[in-house]
């Protein structure tokens, strides 16, 4: 059995350019909307402290930039002989290469511009071969555990070995085509998981795995080929370009054989009689006039992420963390919701619960008291929520679990994480 990879940083440039400065001395890209303030209790205004980067990250500068750049020119794409449609179908199809690159794609795998991973994933399950058998934890987004057909949905494993001994033996036990689905990371707990092994316990059964990298991609760098992932599936809106954007990544045999997610121009060769669809899944899975200047936010916000390195963005991601979970930790009646202990690594999110107090109501006063952003409920993840919970209910009145996540990312800053401790801090003392 090999380790618990959860992802492998060998996808480095093999010659980066010479001139090119140490990831420790690039400087991390600000993002849109710094400086926004926002109305609190007293008529005050107070600098708004985003700490809901999980539903949604603000945009990078260098990603409103690049659309900016892109709208004088911007016209249709792939069949028009002007300048304007060469230059944005020159740009749409650049962008589709940084995609593939930032994930270290195969050079034969398809990228897939959708609108985000609900779709990436409701695509790949129109493709699928006949009498494919999905096999998906309960830990899943929604995003991941709803549209399949055919689903053998798995419990919440214990610890991550349980997790591959699980998929390991729901595999073996199933005839035909198969897909084993998982997260990268949780969108509840922030956890990380043992893609690496479950690619390879997918692989020895004859299964696929998609990974949903929704969660991953902000926060870490993600090697699809050398982790040997069969495919991922990710949203722009949470990695920066909050221009419509997601992408599906992947090999193209099943995409190439499934039916158009959707039928119409652009798919097609030829439409006589019959329509005769186009082979490649790029263009037949992309009909109709595409999100060109979605595609242009993704990948320029994939170019910056590059560019910054991962280092530092690291670096300062689990500083706050570990400053924001160690706050958490010295307030009376707040619990940290995990499903494999503390020290198990994860991405900057936190989701927790307050004694006392429904989750919607710290929600309403963190923001209409201090000026502060976060999440209440159960984060489109259901049964991971209530598993989570038990038999508590999170305060909440009407009896069904619900929690406060709390998720950073590039601009959030040390006096936002404090102002979230404090804050909680007084609602606690009522």
């Amino acid at each position: 059995m090999p380790t618990l990879t959860i992802f492998n940083d060998a996808a480095a440039p093999a010659e980066a350019p010479a001139a090119a400065a140490p990831e420790s001395a690039r400087p991390i890209p600000a993002v849109v909307g710094a400086d926004l303030e926002v109305p609190v209790k007293g008529g005050r205004l107070v600098r708004y402290a985003n700490l809901d980067y999980a539903a949604s990250a603000p945009c990078l500068e260098p990603v409103s930039a690049a659309v900016t750049a892109a709208l004088p020119a911007y016209s249709s794409v792939h069949r028009g002989a002007g300048y304007a449609s060469q230059l944005t179908t020159a740009r749409y199809e650049q962008a589709r290469h940084t995609v593939r690159a930032f994930v270290g794609a195969r050079p034969s795998d398809a990228v897939i511009f959708t609108r985000n991973t609900t779709d990436a994933t409701n695509l790949l399950a129109r493709c699928l071969p006949a009498g494919t058998t999905v096999v998906v934890f309960d830990t899943e987004h929604h995003a991941s555990l709803l549209p399949w057909g055919e689903a053998v949905r798995l419990a919440p494993p214990a610890f991550p070995g349980e997790a591959v001994r699980a998929a390991d033996e729901a595999l073996a036990a199933i005839d035909g085509p198969k897909l084993l689905v998982v997260t990268a990371a949780s969108n509840v707990t922030g956890e990380l998981w043992p893609i690496a092994a479950l690619a390879h316990i997918a692989h020895r059964h004859g299964a696929r795995i998609l990974v949903d990298a929704a969660q991953l991609v902000p926060h870490r760098r993600l090697n699809l080929t050398a982790l040997d992932l069969d495919y991922v599936a990710f949203s722009g809106h949470k990695l920066y370009a909050p221009f419509g954007a997601g992408a599906l990544v992947g090999r193209g045999d099943w995409l190439a054989g499934g039916e158009p997610y959707l039928k119409g121009g652009g798919a097609v060769r030829a439409v006589g009689e019959e329509a005769e669809w186009h082979e490649d899944p790029e263009p037949r899975h992309e009909a109709g006039t595409p999100n060109v200047l979605g595609a242009i936010a993704l990948a320029a916000a994939c170019d910056a992420l590059s560019a910054t390195g991962w280092t530092a963005l690291v670096r300062e991601e689990e500083r706050l963390l570990a400053r924001l979970r160690a706050g958490l930790a010295t307030i009376e009646g707040v619990r940290e919701l995990a499903l494999w202990g503390d020290d198990h690594p994860r991405v900057g999110i936190v989701s927790f619960t307050v004694d006392g107090h429904t989750a919607r109501e710290v929600a309403e006063a963190l923001s209409g008291e201090y000026g502060i952003g976060v999440r209440d409920g159960k984060f489109c993840a259901h049964p991971f929520v209530r598993h989570l919970l038990g038999t508590a209910d999170g305060g909440c009145e009407d009896g069904t679990a619900s929690a406060v996540r709390a998720s950073i990312g590039i601009g959030t800053t040390q006096e936002h994480v404090d102002r979230l401790i404090e804050a909680l801090r007084a609602i606690v003392s009522r």
